[in-house]
């Protein structure tokens, strides 16, 4: 099984910058972010694969970074320039070894953006 825990969410003014972490037990191969926010679906925010290929969500391309520590087995979400309305709980997920889905999750971490 692999657990994930989340750190390094909180409240920050519009414009200011997070750092989020997820660190992971157990073999993982893509690492994924997704977050929701209330009456809203969850969303698909960033992922890294254990070769450090990157995606992104539109709305988040330019200031977020997502990178990965694999010795570490971290993946961490830079939030820069952020926005009110990238208030949501921010959830780690992670494809183990050999699937083919995100099948682990972490608690989430609330990020909360004010303006």
């Amino acid at each position: 099984q692999v657990q994930l825990v989340e750190s390094g969410g909180g409240l920050v003014q519009a414009g200011g910058s997070l750092r989020l972490s997820c660190a992971a037990s157990g073999s993982t191969y893509v690492m994924g972010w997704f977050r929701q926010a209330p009456g809203k679906e969850r969303e698909f925010v960033a992922s890294i694969n254990r070769s450090g290929t990157t995606y992104y969500a539109d709305s988040v391309k330019g200031r977020f970074t997502i990178s990965r520590d694999n010795a570490k087995n971290t993946v961490y979400l830079q939030m820069n320039s952020l926005k009110p309305e990238d208030t949501a709980l921010y959830y780690c997920g992670a494809h183990a070894v050999g699937e083919y889905k995100y099948n682990y999750w972490g608690q989430g971490t609330q990020v909360t953006v004010s303006s």
